[in-house]
């Protein structure tokens, strides 16, 4: 990032350019033809890399602010959440018929409730003030990894699974958490 700095490009251009990517994952996955899983693999990974690279520009440049947080944080949702709701009809042709739909339905949801969490949150007490700490080296959003891994390796319905249960466990907790700042 650092030859971006001083340069015209903002970290909010980066987070555009993740909200396409992500937008472009999606649409890969949405279709049943696995070697269309493969492109939306490779923007999703690009577009995961985008979601760092936002971050760290604005702090190498000194530009953020409360509007860019608040946009990171909205687009990052919708591209992960995306992700799920279009793997959900991407393997709705598998063991899960048109159960993945609904699952991928779940698990857009639940990333939602969580951004109306940390937005409500955050617009009381700040921004970054509402985030479940890091495990070590290891921050929770690191396992959006696993998504374009598994739709690589055609492990697409176990994916929705997961993230039919593990979503909306987080938008649990998150709500449980920080209820106190809801409202």
């Amino acid at each position: 990032m650092r030859p971006l700095v001083g340069t015209r490009v903002t970290p909010n251009h980066l987070t555009t350019l993740r909200l396409a990517t992500g937008l472009v994952a999606a649409a890969c996955y949405a279709t049943t033809d696995t070697a269309w899983h493969f492109t939306g693999s490779a923007a999703f990974l690009f577009s995961m890399l985008l979601d760092r690279a936002d971050g760290e520009l604005a702090r190498l440049s000194g530009k953020f602010s409360r509007h860019g947080h608040q946009y990171d944080l909205i687009v990052d949702a919708l591209s992960n959440g995306l992700a799920f709701f279009a793997i959900g009809f991407g393997v709705r042709n598998g063991a899960l018929g048109n159960l993945s739909i609904a699952l991928g339905t779940l698990a857009f949801v639940s990333v939602l409730v969580v951004l109306g969490v940390v937005l409500r949150g955050e617009s009381k007490l700040g921004s970054g003030t509402i985030a479940l700490p890091p495990m070590g080296r290891f921050d929770p959003d690191d396992a959006m990894i696993a998504v374009p891994i598994a739709m690589v390796f055609g492990a697409g319905v176990p994916l929705i699974v997961a993230a039919a249960i593990g979503t909306p466990i987080m938008a649990a907790v998150f709500l449980i958490r920080f209820r106190k700042h809801l409202f």
